[in-house]
């Protein structure tokens, strides 16, 4: 009877184990420093937010948090990077629509899965654009500019960040839902397609607010509306592309997210959720993102995945009338 009891107790602990090892992880965690994962290189928005982030986390868990920047292949360099990390909490990535919804769409074959391969954390924020136009260019809405279109076929060239970025994508849901013609002209970046819109070379860009609204302020640029679907409180004399003719639903955002590999325990992205939402949450960082042009976000793990069908299914078809190809 002792014999039985011994095995009895000893299968129990056995079974109890890891159960014990997560208590113990999410209470210990992190233990050491988090690495950060940025799929851009250094100086983008992308990687502004997260060194804000990281800083602000380091400062709570009392550990360093270190921003990596693993650029390249439009976010897959840093998506492989940590699709095939441990999945311990200590590598997360902050990601865009771009790696976890265009991609699969846009290219043959990737080297991770953004469905299999990650564990959402939250979403962090998102980016609207703004259509953009050089200085020569005689259009002051978007009703112009249509018309002006219409007007020029294929006389007119629009700038993009490169065959399949979001720019590009935007331009092209555009030109459909307006019945238009355009040349498209992609960089490689978006700042050299500005800087060839500000010398007049190109006509026309859908741009991230963040990057053309300096200009813009500067007089080297002409916007002539945001893609969210309401006025921006920064710049309310611009309208939405919704408001015109045509138009209606037409809404554009470049979406963040903070994801870790697969297979990361539920109890460690629950406390990376926590501690990045109450991060987003503080009076400074609101406000420093806020000059950013940059939208907070924040809430559930599971606000991800609808995010990401949603986006992925909206630029498909983009993708798949328009016969995009990436570079």
């Amino acid at each position: 009877m002792i014999s039985i009891a011994r095995r009895a107790l000893a299968l129990a602990l056995v079974a109890c184990t890891p159960l014990a090892a997560s208590l113990a992880s999410a209470s210990d965690f992190p233990s050491k420093p988090v690495r950060i994962i940025v799929p851009y290189q250094p100086g983008g928005s992308t990687d502004a937010m997260a060194r804000m982030i990281g800083q602000k986390l380091s400062e709570r868990f009392g550990q360093p948090v270190v921003v990596e920047n693993k650029p390249g292949a439009s976010e897959q360099v840093g998506a492989v990077t940590v699709a095939k990390s441990p999945a311990d909490g200590y590598t997360v990535m902050l990601a865009t629509t771009i790696g976890l919804a265009i991609n699969p769409s846009l290219f043959g074959k990737l080297q991770y899965d953004p469905a299999k391969d990650f564990a959402a954390i939250l979403p962090v924020s998102r980016i609207a654009s703004v259509v953009v136009v050089s200085p020569q260019l005689p259009v002051r809405n978007m009703e112009e500019l249509t018309a002006y279109l219409k007007a020029h076929p294929g006389k007119i060239s629009y700038g993009s960040a490169g065959s399949g970025a979001p720019s590009h994508l935007a331009m092209e849901l555009y030109k459909r839902a307006a019945g238009v013609h355009a040349v498209h002209v992609p960089y490689k970046g978006g700042a050299p397609a500005l800087q060839d819109l500000m010398a007049g070379n190109i006509d026309v860009m859908i741009a991230l607010v963040s990057e053309a609204m300096p200009l813009v302020k500067a007089g080297k640029l002409k916007a002539l509306a945001v893609t969210s679907p309401s006025r921006n409180q920064r710049y309310p004399e611009l309208a939405p592309v919704a408001d015109s003719q045509g138009m209606k639903n037409f809404e554009i955002y470049l979406w963040y997210a903070m994801v870790a590999p697969a297979g990361t325990p539920k109890d460690i992205v629950e406390k990376l959720n926590q501690s990045i939402n109450a991060v987003l949450n503080e009076k400074d960082m609101k406000d420093r993102l806020a000059e950013m042009d940059i939208e907070l976000v924040g809430g559930a793990a599971s606000r991800v995945a609808p995010i990401v069908s949603a986006e992925g299914a909206k630029w498909k078809k983009v993708i798949d009338e328009a016969g995009i190809k990436a570079d």
